[in-house]
């Protein structure tokens, strides 16, 4: 980043909807492994004589959204047509919203606190793809596919208060949190269901005056939105430090080549010539519809992780990691009132603590908690078996794999193994005599006061015992027999 210049970032956030069916018409709006061109109707193809009729489980999660962003949803809103030609949009305009969207205002809160402001947030039918170069030769042409045609959006709008690729990309996953918390959308960003629009301007740092502005389009990852953003910085830092001017443009992000590229010029509102779209009536919000939806909203992410910190003494690193997906912050939280009972000695906060290592250690790393086939009670019990003192931290690493692999209950596991963890005291003695007189050297060496030495009698003994010592007696014994 030029210390000279600061940037300037507004994100246009467009989000598919949760529904079944499309926006306007009774077709799938789940295109995934389809035909091209398999999910389409007169309606989403903008045939002569169609009319639109409104998805009311689209507007339920729309009114969803804005209710969990804190938005204002007025009593009414109104249906616009945005006219523009493209060929993936049949119609030759799109049915979106523009004076009268269905929420005003609203925030989202980055780690830290900071919130970021957002402007609106509208109803929209989504465009078809375009297909270039289809085909074995590989011919200089496009084909659409319409099976997206008239899927339900709804396109999150910021204030232009982000001052960092970092920020838009922890914004990005703040508001992704939060609409699958609430149902809204599954955010799948590989199958087109949460993409961005990102509009970055730059200015002498200190300024408060805004620069002129690029859009880069269509940016599908966290990774592509910051790469995207740090180059266009870049960019513009250098087109004004060589005495340039920024052109206000439409650029598209090509990730191979790691640069952003003129599209065309960009276009105003006025560009769209919208206007109410005369099929469809003003989208009314009734208060007891909105009541219910309040009323039916979860814990939203920051309210949970300030709750893992407040009454688990969760670090906030483990409290942000645990509740970015909800579907991992419920598996810890059956987890850990499943421990509990295990083990209703321990402290609380040591379970969560414990539960916490786990799940990031060995959970993340094999997929997360929705390709979990090991039940939270199981990994529960494998918490309870390691704070009994029935097996060591080592064991359970390899317990686990054997449960995800398996299904087996880890007691069973044990007890088939025969891994239960060693506590009898001679029999540890004797492993540790033994490492000590294969170990000579670590063994004076700890008697000499070089206390870095007991790890490598430490490390002999597991290895000896096939990890199934007890550590502490360990550590203890080698302390008493060889300092």
């Amino acid at each position: 980043m030029s210390a000279e210049f600061e940037p300037v970032i507004g994100l246009e956030v467009h989000v598919q909807l949760a529904t079944a069916t499309k926006l306007f018409c009774a077709c799938p709006a789940d295109g995934a492994g389809k035909a091209a061109n398999a999910n389409i109707c007169p309606v989403c193809t903008g045939q002569p004589g169609a009319l639109p009729v409104l998805n009311r489980r689209a507007a339920e999660l729309a009114f969803t959204a804005a209710l969990a962003l804190g938005g204002k949803i007025p009593a009414r809103s109104v249906f616009a047509r945005k006219n523009y030609f493209y060929p993936d949009l049949p119609k030759g305009y799109q049915i979106s919203q523009y004076e009268e969207p269905f929420c005003a205002g609203g925030s989202v809160a980055l780690p830290g606190g900071r919130a970021v402001r957002l402007t609106r947030i509208h109803l929209e039918e989504d465009a078809g793809k375009l297909l270039h170069g289809v085909g074995s030769e590989k011919l200089a042409h496009s084909l659409v596919d319409l099976n997206r045609a008239g899927v339900p959006l709804i396109e999150i709008v910021t204030e232009p208060d982000l001052r960092s690729a970092e920020e838009a990309a922890d914004f990005l996953a703040a508001l992704k949190a939060v609409l699958q918390y609430c149902g809204v959308s599954r955010c799948d960003m590989e199958k087109g269901e949460l993409r961005c629009d990102a509009n970055i301007s730059v200015r002498p740092a200190g300024s408060r005056t805004l620069g002129t502005r690029a859009e880069v389009k269509n940016l599908n990852s966290f990774r592509f939105v910051g790469d995207a953003l740090d180059y266009e910085f870049r960019r513009q830092c250098a087109v004004l430090a060589e005495g340039g001017r920024v052109v206000q443009e439409t650029r598209l992000w090509d990730a191979d080549a790691g640069v952003t590229e003129g599209m065309r010029g960009k276009e105003e509102a006025h560009d769209y010539r919208y206007f109410p779209d005369p099929d469809l009536p003003p989208l009314a919000a009734a208060p007891e519809l909105l009541e219910r939806l309040r009323i039916g909203l979860p814990e939203l992410p920051a309210a949970r992780r300030a709750r893992f910190s407040a009454a688990l003494g969760l670090s906030d690193y483990d409290a942000q990691v645990l509740t970015a997906d909800r579907s991992l912050a419920d598996y810890f939280e059956a987890a850990l009132e499943s421990a509990a009972g295990e083990a209703p000695e321990a402290p609380r906060a040591a379970l969560a603590k414990a539960l916490s290592n786990w799940v990031q250690s060995e959970m993340l790393a094999r997929g997360g908690a929705e390709a979990c086939p090991v039940p939270p009670a199981r990994l529960a019990g494998l918490i309870g078996l390691m704070l009994k003192g029935t097996i060591s931290g080592r064991i359970a690493k390899e317990i686990f794999p054997r449960m995800w692999d398996t299904g087996k209950a880890p007691a069973e596991l044990v007890a088939e193994l025969g891994m239960t963890q060693v506590s009898d005291a001679e029999q540890v003695a004797a492993w540790v005599a033994e490492a000590a007189a294969e170990n000579p050297k670590a063994a004076a060496d700890l008697r000499a006061g070089l206390e870095k030495a007991a790890g490598a009698l430490v490390g002999a003994v597991m290895r000896k015992s096939q990890g199934r010592a007890n550590p502490a007696l360990v550590q203890r014994l080698i302390k008493e027999r060889i300092r």
